[in-house]
């Protein structure tokens, strides 16, 4: 396990080092920039020894980006582990029906449900939902983090966080509100994550559903929920975890539009207000801090997926 985890780690940090060359050719991109005055390498390698010392450098407003990006991430953060949490308490159960009833009506609703719902654009559904939900049934606000007449102080950035560590007063009430705002934005993030968790599970239950120790545990008097809750689930989502990696990778990218469409004010529109503006000082500190969690999420979930599944282990010890 060590020997897997230290090799992963290797990868990690190639893998970083070349994150780090994509965001000092970005920075190259500005024509006033001061790393023009340097050699191509050593103005890389002093642009290291910044990041080092945790300087992403200046953006264009003359604020530090390190602390747009502290007041920016957490409400990202929150949204996408709302997301996630939807995403797998509808994908995991949805792919578990699949995947025990493979090849059966239950398996081809639920699979073809997925595959129609994961062709829709993001854009075009998020669009829908406010259509639908906020403008005609008018359940949930458009746009916003919250309403801007409830001032929520930013101590740790998450929202109902800092509303607990508050002394506003209505307290239930803003965070009612705090909840409508993050409703349809979660809900349309979590859309491709969860087919792709129904997918993912359904694959590999229906796998495990084919082994011999399944069919034992079946003569053996056991129940079919028995059989699934500790043998299939078991057996089925270990060989899944390298896979989250990938997930968080999707709602990474899908983040940006919803943030956009939804006026959230989080890591992904203002990266993308920072592209529009050519603010590269500003873009190269989001690509750092956006690949560097993902690759960091990967390698996680790369290790504790090898911890959980011998297979995986033993597949890497092979290639010594």
């Amino acid at each position: 396990m060590l020997i897997y985890t230290l090799r992963r780690l290797n990868l990690f940090l190639i893998t970083l080092v070349i994150l780090t060359l994509v965001a000092y050719n970005i920075m190259l991109l500005a024509p006033d920039s001061q790393w023009h005055q340097f050699d191509y390498w050593i103005g890389w390698i002093y642009y290291i020894r910044q990041l080092l010392d945790g300087n992403l450098g200046l953006a264009a407003s003359g604020s530090p980006v390190v602390d747009t990006l502290a007041h920016v991430a957490p409400a990202t953060l929150e949204l996408c582990f709302a997301a996630l949490f939807i995403s797998l308490i509808v994908g995991v159960p949805l792919g578990t029906l699949a995947g025990i009833r493979s090849q059966g009506p239950a398996d081809k609703v639920i699979s073809s449900f997925a595959l129609v719902v994961f062709s829709i654009p993001t854009f075009w559904l998020a669009i829908l939902f406010i259509m639908v939900f906020s403008l005609d049934l008018q359940w949930f606000p458009v746009s916003g983090r919250y309403n801007l007449l409830y001032e929520i102080p930013h101590i740790s950035g998450f929202a109902l966080v800092d509303l607990w560590l508050s002394d506003l007063p209505l307290q239930g009430k803003v965070a009612s509100d705090i909840v409508r705002h993050l409703a349809l934005p979660t809900l349309t993030l979590a859309v491709v994550p969860t087919t792709e968790i129904i997918k993912m599970v359904r694959d590999s239950m229906a796998y495990v559903m084919r082994q011999n120790y399944i069919k034992a545990a079946a003569t053996k008097g056991l129940s079919k929920t028995e059989i699934v809750l500790r043998h299939g689930m078991k057996n089925a989502i270990p060989p899944i975890i390298p896979n989250f990696g990938l997930l968080v990778s999707t709602m990474v990218t899908f983040v940006i539009i919803v943030e956009s469409v939804f006026n959230w004010p989080g890591i992904g529109r203002w990266l993308l207000d920072t592209l529009i503006a050519k603010d590269y000082v500003s873009v190269q500190g989001g690509v750092l801090v956006i690949g560097g969690f993902v690759l960091l999420i990967n390698i996680i979930s790369d290790v504790l997926g090898a911890f959980m599944n011998p297979l995986v282990r033993k597949k890497w010890y092979a290639l010594k």
